[in-house]
């Protein structure tokens, strides 16, 4: 069953007087518990369509369901609370707090929520444990290694319980083992607790470990992963 629906998706920003298309006719369904990929040349769209499924921002044109929630038609303030709850995001650089301790970097998102001061901990903890990180959760950024500060990240992205999780290149700071760990948390979230993971990357070996790769060129998808189904 599909998770994330996309639908005739359109998306155009303006620079001056020039209207830009940077997604176009874009159909696209992500399954339930599924690791996909996002792949393509810089300026193909695939951020601003990982942007959209997330909620940080509204198409042109077109639909965007994830679960029951069709996104593509709430106001900005509608999307910040349902991001709170549906989305956990993984960034390239972390995107830590570094006056913040580890355990602290990950309760934040918990902070929005009605929850009282011991549910957060015990839902930090148990996101720092499954990273292997809880003998590290009193440290801050600058006292962890940059895979470490990763894996802080993914503690955080899953923290909430999301519906979904997108990385936006979340091996592009990393040397290659830590990207491995990285992915190896990513696939382990997806298999043992059934998590839909939406990832774009430039790197074909971070795309190999996904279970399906969408290319996307120009804004439109290409390939075997473009809907030709009229909706």
């Amino acid at each position: 069953m599909a998770i994330v629906e996309v639908r005739n998706l359109y998306k155009s920003f303006t620079r001056g007087t020039e209207s830009i298309d940077v997604l176009m006719d874009l159909s696209l369904d992500v399954e339930q518990g599924e690791f996909v990929a996002l792949m393509g040349p810089s300026g193909s769209g695939k951020t601003t369509l990982l942007n959209l499924i997330a909620g940080l921002d509204n198409p042109t044109r077109g639909t965007i369901m994830v679960g029951d929630m069709e996104i593509s038609s709430l106001s900005e303030s509608e999307l910040a609370h349902w991001r709170t709850r549906n989305v956990g995001f993984v960034f390239q650089f972390y995107n830590l707090l570094p006056v913040l301790t580890a355990y602290e970097n990950v309760e934040l998102p918990l902070l929005l929520l009605p929850l009282t001061r011991e549910q957060r901990r015990h839902q930090v903890e148990n996101a720092l444990g499954l990273v292997g990180l809880t003998e590290r959760m009193g440290h801050r950024p600058g006292q962890l290694s940059g895979g470490q500060c990763q894996r802080v990240g993914i503690a955080r992205a899953i923290v909430t319980d999301p519906t979904i999780i997108v990385a936006d290149e979340p091996t592009g700071a990393l040397d290659a083992k830590s990207a491995d760990d990285a992915l190896n948390l990513l696939e382990l979230l997806r298999s043992e607790l059934k998590k839909t993971i939406i990832m774009v990357t430039h790197d074909p070996h971070a795309a190999g470990r996904a279970q399906r790769i969408v290319h996307l060129e120009k804004g439109r998808l290409v390939g075997a992963d473009a809907l030709t189904t009229a909706y």
